[in-house]
């Protein structure tokens, strides 16, 4: 067996991970990427040139991953989101509580991020809440609560939950070739409707749609590809170098924010080493920064009220667990489970947007009551 320097592969690993994430932190930011704005934007003045520049960066992301498969790079069964337990009901709740919060906090898990990186201290309160909230869902009392409820109600699959894998088990097809097929039919229909419409040919929606898009297709071979070992020396087992979870990974932005946190708290614990996910948030920050800072965009800004303050601190609560429970965001179910054509991908995102929507309908109720 050759000798395989862990160390050397984690190294590359993380600075691949730290450069894409700042790409994708400087797009989100010049680009205005959001998807709680997109939905907004559709809900309130009916503007889909948001939402389409968030559908092409997903049929970018699903062509690119679905050719790797298709080149045997990747293999969707090892990702996070492709398992063959289908915790839907997981997902659907999780996507609701997620996507209720996000509007309450104005702004998902990534966008938070990025707030952060422009100045917004908001955000930073935001970031902090919702990484005790994500970590007490992962380890803690809302963890408990979350593995007696909803993680019972399962669908144990025989195979990966996958559509090109459940579609090679139904019609016989190689796995590869129903890859291709599929990751072609719905990344290209995706990519056709984005662009369609003028809007969604605009500068802005080109750069956001194609180039997150394709950081996250990038980030599965940095995960998949460039981390993977085939034989671990120390376990002797297959490994992917560098994840919390012990698979494959992409960009996400709740559990990551929690292990960043746990990484800041106990810097002397050895045991804490640095993750995919925890460079991934620094660099989506630091990248969002130089952008705000080199056009000047950058400003402070601070809560307006105490109930501003409640409204963020509810929010960031409600995408902690809830980005837990569903098992990614609007980034990590979104974009990069999406990609995948997982099952439970799906099903989180529809919870997703349908917590969005019910939030925004909540907040101009309160506002109408006000009045």
């Amino acid at each position: 067996m050759q000798d395989i320097d862990m160390g050397a592969v984690a190294t590359q690993v993380l600075w691949a991970s730290f450069a894409l994430a700042m790409v994708f932190g400087a797009i989100a930011q010049r680009t205005h990427f959001c998807t709680m704005g997109a939905v907004a934007d559709i809900v309130n003045i009916g503007d889909w040139s948001r939402m389409r520049m968030w559908v092409l960066a997903m049929g970018t992301a699903m062509l690119g991953f679905n050719a790797m498969v298709a080149l045997g790079w990747v293999d969707a069964g090892k990702s996070l989101y492709g398992g063959p337990r289908f915790i839907w009901l997981s997902n659907a709740v999780g996507g609701l509580l997620f996507g209720f919060g996000m509007v309450l906090a104005s702004g998902c898990g990534s966008k938070t991020l990025v707030r952060i990186g422009g100045g917004n201290l908001k955000s930073l309160v935001v970031f902090i809440v919702l990484g005790l909230a994500a970590f007490a869902t992962l380890k803690g009392i809302t963890g408990v609560m979350r593995v007696a409820t909803v993680d019972r109600v399962a669908v144990e699959l025989a195979s990966a939950q996958d559509l090109p894998t459940l579609a090679s088990r139904t019609f016989g097809l190689a796995k590869p070739q129903a890859a291709l097929l599929l990751g072609a039919l719905v990344g290209g229909a995706l990519v056709l409707w984005s662009l369609l419409r003028a809007e969604g040919r605009t500068r802005d929606v080109l750069l956001g749609g194609l180039g997150i898009g394709a950081v996250i297709a990038a980030m599965w071979w940095v995960s998949g590809r460039l981390g993977f070992v085939a034989e671990d020396p120390n376990t002797l087992q297959e490994a992917f170098v560098a994840t919390n979870s012990q698979r494959m990974e992409s960009l996400s932005f709740v559990a990551p924010v929690a292990y960043t946190l746990d990484w800041l708290l106990f810097f002397s614990d050895k045991s804490k080493v640095l993750t995919l996910g925890i460079v991934s948030t620094v660099g989506v920050v630091l990248g969002s920064a130089l952008v705000a800072l080199a056009t000047r965009s950058f400003r402070w800004e601070g809560f307006a009220n105490a109930e501003d303050t409640a409204n963020h601190v509810v929010g960031a609560t409600l995408m902690g667990v809830g980005g837990i429970t569903a098992m990614g965001c609007t980034v990590g179910q979104g974009l990069s489970g999406v990609s995948t054509l997982a099952l439970g991908s799906f099903v989180a995102l529809a919870g997703i947007i349908g917590g969005a929507v019910l939030a925004i309908r909540y907040q101009v109720w309160r506002l109408e009551r006000m009045a």
